[in-house]
């Protein structure tokens, strides 16, 4: 890991993500309260959440596509550029009639992030090399995990101090723009190394990315595990607000409580990520991921106190940042960087697919099996998802692996 921040380049993109976790974690939980305490109607957090994933699934595979034809580090800037000023808008948004702004306007924030995501996942590579690729997805986890902590607290702060959330939004869009300097001081080739021709249809591009995927028997093992768990995990993520707030009764201050549970445990998983991948492979650490994320998202049908949800949460953490550092190594590592937008966003649009299809049925199923036994089914998902994962895995090696071994089978040259 110290390795890694003697990379210039590698420093600057980290410090503009690190700015970007902290104000994604306080628009995210802004825009959940703001809808829980105008509306109050599980149903409008759902449209909520539905509004900020959609994007993914309509954009997602010509996102993929352009990123593959642009420059990568131009369409982060241009992106930070206008999400600077779109997310002010959720200042607007103070009775329940405005409702439809928030839903607009995070529709079109989550839209202008479809591209800056596979832009960034797929010029990673490029900033770190290959040796230092694991670490860097396991510090992008950390990050993500120490940053939106603190942006969740600040949230929760203001939230139980003041009537409006404005605050967490202006500081949201003063990140946006130290994340957009700092990208903009990177020196790294940021162009696509594009062998065939670039007149050729978005469409074909789009047809091109999905050959790639289709060919991977790696790849298709990580779409079907992580799609499938996230059939049953899209209906958690509508449904832990209203767990916390209408079913324990505890203070919205309790969010920061929960985050720091899980973030403990994220961060020390985030730091031997690289170690666990080496000895185990990625795709053991995916598996029992998943596996570890079923266990828990069963268990929480049970809670029946804040602490027991904290303890839960804290277990989470240990499946997670493997899981996710070892799906981001394979989809960079499993195809060339040509097309690398392009598979980095079909992994999301199937993954965001999944997930609003689970969100557009969590208030169904909430209001028909309760919400604890809608917890209890997405556990059961998430176990299927695991073996669905490791029977794809079985036999199959990925390329990082391969090289690695090849590496280390290499004669040393004598002195």
């Amino acid at each position: 890991m110290r390795e890694l921040f003697k990379i210039r380049d590698y420093r600057l993109l980290w410090t503009g993500q690190a700015v970007s976790n902290f104000g994604d974690a306080l628009t995210s939980l802004a825009l959940l309260l703001t809808t829980q305490r105008l509306t109050g109607s599980t149903a409008a957090v759902a449209t909520t959440a539905i509004a900020i994933a959609l994007p993914t699934l309509l954009f997602g595979f010509v996102a993929g596509a352009y990123v593959d034809r642009w420059n990568r580090k131009r369409v982060m800037i241009v992106s930070d550029l206008f999400r600077t000023s779109f997310v002010l808008a959720f200042l607007l948004v103070t009775t329940v009639d405005r409702m439809w702004i928030l839903y607009v306007v995070a529709f079109i924030q989550a839209s202008l992030g479809t591209f800056f995501s596979p832009a960034k996942s797929a010029y990673m590579p490029r900033i770190v090399g290959a040796d230092h690729l694991m670490a860097a997805n396991s510090v992008s986890q950390m990050t993500q995990i120490v940053f939106g902590l603190i942006g969740t607290a600040v949230t929760g702060i203001i939230a139980s101090m003041s009537d409006t959330l404005a605050l967490a939004y202006i500081l949201d869009a003063s990140t946006f723009l130290i994340s957009l300097v700092a990208i903009s001081m990177v020196r790294a080739d940021a162009a696509p190394q594009r062998s065939e021709a670039v007149d050729t249809s978005i469409f074909a591009d789009i047809k091109v990315g999905l050959e790639v995927l289709r060919g991977s028997r790696i790849l298709r093992g990580v779409l079907l595990g992580a799609g499938v768990m996230m059939l049953g995990l899209g209906a958690v993520n509508v449904l832990l607000v209203p767990l916390i707030v209408e079913d324990l009764m505890v203070s919205e201050t309790w969010f920061a409580g929960f985050e720091a549970a899980q973030v403990v445990s994220m961060v020390a998983a985030s730091a031997i990520a690289a170690s666990l991948a080496r000895r185990f492979g990625s795709t053991r650490l995916i598996v029992a991921g998943v596996l570890g994320i079923g266990v828990a998202v069963a268990a929480m049908s049970t809670v029946q106190s804040p602490w027991q949800l904290v303890v839960i949460l804290f277990l989470v953490g240990w499946a997670i940042s493997p899981l996710q550092a070892s799906v981001s190594t394979l989809v960079q590592t499993e195809v060339d960087d040509a097309v690398r937008g392009r598979t980095g966003s079909a992994l999301s649009t199937v993954l965001t697919g999944a997930n609003v299809v689970s969100m557009a049925f969590a208030g169904t199923l909430a209001a028909g099996i309760g919400v604890r036994n809608v917890f209890l089914v997405s556990g059961v998902i998430a176990l299927a998802a695991a073996g669905l994962a490791a029977s794809m895995f079985r036999g199959a090696v990925p390329r990082i692996e391969m090289a690695q071994a090849a590496a280390a089978a290499e004669p040393v040259a004598a002195d």
